[in-house]
């Protein structure tokens, strides 16, 4: 979600962060094979192809960290979140300083 992106990026570069921001899961493997990355956040819900899907093929080549956004909030879906090599989550809505 633009919207969504850009309130991330404002609140990262507002604490001194660089950010990279992409649309899709394709571009989002794209963006982080060419930049070494501290920190990777991911929608779950991205289109080309889902942050699930994204972190299990960024876990192939590398341990950065990976922070989900999700609307889902079952504890099926946290766990299968951090199953799938996700180190934290925070559910939407959420509040930019959290």
């Amino acid at each position: 979600d633009p919207h969504i992106r850009e309130i991330i990026c404002f609140a990262l570069e507002k604490a001194g962060m660089k950010t990279v921001a992409v649309s899709d899961g394709a571009a989002a493997l794209q963006a982080i094979e060419r930049r070494a990355l501290d920190l990777v956040v991911l929608d779950i819900g991205m289109p080309e192809m889902d942050g699930l899907e994204v972190c299990r093929r960024l876990r192939h080549t590398s341990d950065v960290p990976v922070l989900f956004l999700s609307a889902r909030d079952e504890e099926i879906d946290r766990v299968l979140e951090l199953e799938m090599g996700g180190d934290d989550y925070v559910t939407k809505p959420f509040s930019p300083r959290e």
